[in-house]
């Protein structure tokens, strides 16, 4: 029978929330960036993330498969640029509406999986006081 672990999880939960805090940080790098000439847009999507992590185990070698889970993946490693923005006349193409659209929905996935991490934390307690 295959069974979720707690750790299978609690790593699925700190993925989600690493990838929310990537994405948060490249559309606040892109607001920081909203008045520089010739700026593009850059953006964290879920196949950049996965050709990073990929291409850092590939370079790496290992005497156990257990050896290479859990690394972090750094957010400028994930970021690339958006195409199909619409361009001003100075070159830049950042658009403050879809910047703080993004923001929000990273930050409502973080908040999602620390509900559940915090969730998780009070059953733990719970158990440990044997239910009181």
């Amino acid at each position: 029978m295959n069974e979720i672990s707690d750790r299978a999880v609690m790593t699925a939960l700190g993925k989600q929330m690493t990838a929310a805090v990537s994405r948060q940080a490249a559309a606040a790098t892109n607001l920081a960036n909203l008045d520089t000439p010739g700026y593009r847009t850059k953006d964290v999507t879920f196949d950049t993330m996965l050709d990073a992590r990929l291409s850092e185990a590939s370079a790496l070698t290992s005497t156990d498969p257990r050896h290479l889970t859990g690394t972090p993946v750094a957010a400028a490693s994930t970021q690339r640029e958006v195409d199909g923005l619409q361009m001003r006349r100075d070159g830049n193409n950042v658009q403050l509406d879809r910047e703080l659209l993004n923001m929000q929905n990273a930050a409502t996935d973080f908040g999602a999986a620390q509900a559940v991490l915090a969730a998780k934390f009070r059953l733990v307690r719970y158990a440990i006081n044997d239910g009181k």
